[in-house]
């Protein structure tokens, strides 16, 4: 069955502002490694019939210097409210089983490392966008509007190669505290859409 969501996203990862692999999966990140929590907020959807409008999902991923290496280890949060439906409807969304996006990223995956419910906050406060998942995932991003820009309008990224959207805003970490299913790092860039959709 054909499933669909919408909402808002924001990531932050462990890259120097701007993160490489942002620019193209196949540029090495700036360190080693690149780790990256990926949020999504969803406004509204339907998976095989289950309504999903209201839930909350977080990813967070450790891959290799260069991501088209694959071998990326995948941790999976799934909003504590969610029904136990609901729960195993994202599951099968976010874990790419039932294409889209996800799917696509699936042969890259080499570790699901878990997947478990927790209660996910999103706050938007303009340019401020703050994220605390349970007491593993805590972090704040600000997208960045340029110098001399009199609209406040801030950057935005078009024709990305990116699973959540070819446009996004960018935005760098104020503050962020992340240990999760075994991976630790400290948040430096970031990104964010107030509208994201996929189907499949």
């Amino acid at each position: 069955m054909a499933w669909n969501l919408a909402g808002s996203y924001l990531e932050t990862c462990s890259c120097e502002l701007m993160c490489p692999c942002n620019l193209s999966f196949d540029h090495g990140a700036t360190y080693d490694f690149c780790r990256v929590t990926l949020v999504f907020n969803i406004r509204e959807g339907q998976v095989e019939g289950t309504d999903i409008a209201g839930r909350r999902v977080a990813l967070i991923a450790d891959t290799p210097k260069v991501m088209t290496e694959g071998n990326w280890r995948l941790g999976v949060y799934i909003d504590a409210e969610a029904s136990d439906q609901q729960f195993d409807m994202l599951v099968k969304v976010f874990g790419g089983q039932l294409g889209g996006p996800m799917g696509a990223l699936a042969p890259l995956i080499g570790e699901v490392v878990g997947v478990e419910r927790a209660t996910i906050e999103v706050t938007d406060d303009g340019l401020r966008h703050s994220v605390r998942v349970g007491d593993t995932i805590d972090f704040e991003i600000e997208d960045v509007v340029p110098f001399g820009v009199e609209t406040g309008e801030p950057v935005r990224f078009h024709g990305m190669f990116h699973p959540v959207a070819s446009d996004l805003t960018m935005a760098e970490a104020r503050s962020s505290r992340i240990n999760a299913f075994g991976i630790s790092y400290e948040g430096k860039t970031g990104l964010s859409t107030s509208e994201f959709s996929w189907a499949a």
